[in-house]
């Protein structure tokens, strides 16, 4: 093993880069956030996961403050399949937008529209 082979990396080289372009992510992700961003992300693969006609599915969004209420339109035959037996495939959706949400910090709602 040679003296310059030794595993020792330069550390100002490591750390400097490293945590500059660490601090440059952060603070771009932070700038471009969507109020309820995640919220709507995971309603819309949800949704179109569930459905038969994923192209169908239709998420409206009503911002007011710190709440948003979603509005979810599908075809006819999807409304069975989204809200399920006794209401427990809607309420299951409603409460993984409602996780995602409180990741935002933003109350959320959602609705079923048929149409």
């Amino acid at each position: 093993m040679s003296v310059e082979d030794d595993g020792v990396e330069d550390e100002d080289a490591v750390s400097g880069n490293e945590a500059a372009g660490d601090l440059e992510a952060v603070d771009d992700m932070a700038g471009n956030r969507i109020e309820g961003g995640t919220a709507r992300s995971d309603l819309d693969y949800v949704t179109r996961a569930i459905a038969t006609e994923p192209d169908s599915v239709v998420v409206e969004t009503n911002d007011s403050g710190r709440a948003i209420k979603f509005r979810i339109h599908v075809a006819p035959g999807d409304m069975g399949r989204m809200i399920g037996r006794r209401g427990r495939v809607a309420q299951a959706i409603r409460t993984v937008v409602r996780v995602a949400g409180s990741r935002d910090g933003v109350d959320t709602n959602v609705d079923f529209v048929e149409d």
